[in-house]
């Protein structure tokens, strides 16, 4: 098989940001953002957001990944089992209450599968959601603006810049699929399992971001660690198979990383993780360094695909988001 990664095609498509679209995402941004408000004089109701504590148990005895601190929980949501956010209903705060529930008998987790369990739970605090007026007031504690027009403007230029950004980052990521797909590779079942660790902690650190460990994650979907690894499989492959062409790249085209621009990727990691460079110091080893340096070549061979491919452009309206 040759291997191409020249003369490619690809598609540049730039957004144009309608009037429509700007007034769409400040009623998304409205809808997503409302006013909580502390309720101190009332029960939970459906629709409040209660932040509470919760640890599960089956038969007396506490299960793996069944315990939270502090969760955020709107009631009526759906987001936790069947007879879950209705127990919780009438709540009050500082109220200790035990759920009782059963796991459907689909239910993924096999040692829950049909199981009777009980949570529970301590009230923290009950929040409800009041929406805000699309108004400078709404420009001024949401958007950061002095007037809803001005928050319009920005929201504009915001749009226009993500937009770019993506239809930028999305032809890449076509066009090195393309050039992937013409190498002569296939990764070892080490690197899958490899790449798939790499696909999984990046689960955990979207989770993380949310507060949610990996094991609420899996008990709350139904889903197993087993099966998550398996589902990602196939873009883990990809990913290799992408990095393998780039390494290809840099070295047919002699394409190198200088201690200049190693000390910028580092400036970038840094900067990224909002640490200083004294912070990274205690990680610099010969590994670490030398995965920073391949990050630099793999970003040269991007460019460099992209630079020798030909690229139609053209103006589309941007899609509802």
């Amino acid at each position: 098989m040759e291997f191409i990664y020249k003369a490619l095609r690809g598609t540049l498509e730039h957004m144009e940001v309608s009037d429509s679209e700007v007034e769409r995402q400040l009623k998304r941004l409205q809808e997503q953002t409302p006013r909580r408000v502390p309720v101190t004089d009332r029960p939970a109701q459906n629709g409040d957001e209660v932040v509470l504590d919760y640890a599960g148990y089956c038969d007396g005895v506490q299960f793996e990944g069944g315990t939270a601190e502090k969760q955020s929980l709107t009631l009526g949501s759906g987001m936790f089992i069947p007879g879950f956010e209705e127990q919780l209903i009438g709540a009050k705060i500082g109220e200790d209450v035990t759920v009782h529930v059963t796991f459907p008998k689909d239910y993924r987790a096999e040692n829950l599968a049909g199981r009777d369990a009980e949570f529970r739970c301590k009230i923290h605090e009950i929040r409800q959601n009041v929406p805000y007026e699309l108004d400078d007031t709404f420009a001024k504690e949401v958007g950061q603006c002095r007037t809803l027009d001005e928050m319009r403007g920005r929201l504009r230029e915001s749009l226009r810049a993500y937009y770019e950004d993506c239809a930028e980052m999305e032809l890449q990521d076509k066009l090195m699929r393309q050039v992937a797909a013409t190498l002569d590779y296939k990764p070892t079942d080490a690197e899958l399992e490899q790449g798939v660790d790499s696909q999984i902690e990046v689960l955990k650190a979207q989770l993380a971001r949310k507060g949610l460990t990996l094991e609420a994650y899996c008990q709350f979907t139904g889903e197993t660690e087993a099966q998550l690894r398996e589902d990602a499989k196939p873009e883990a492959e990809n990913s290799i198979r992408i990095q393998r062409a780039a390494e290809r790249i840099a070295l047919l085209e002699g394409l190198s990383a200088s201690a200049e621009e190693i000390a910028e990727e580092l400036a970038g990691i840094c900067k990224q993780n909002g640490m200083t460079m004294e912070q990274l110091r205690p990680y610099l080893n010969a590994d670490f360094e030398a995965t920073v340096a391949s990050n630099v070549r793999m970003k040269k061979a991007i460019a460099f695909v992209r630079d020798h491919a030909v690229i139609t452009e053209k103006m589309v309206e941007a899609q509802k988001h």
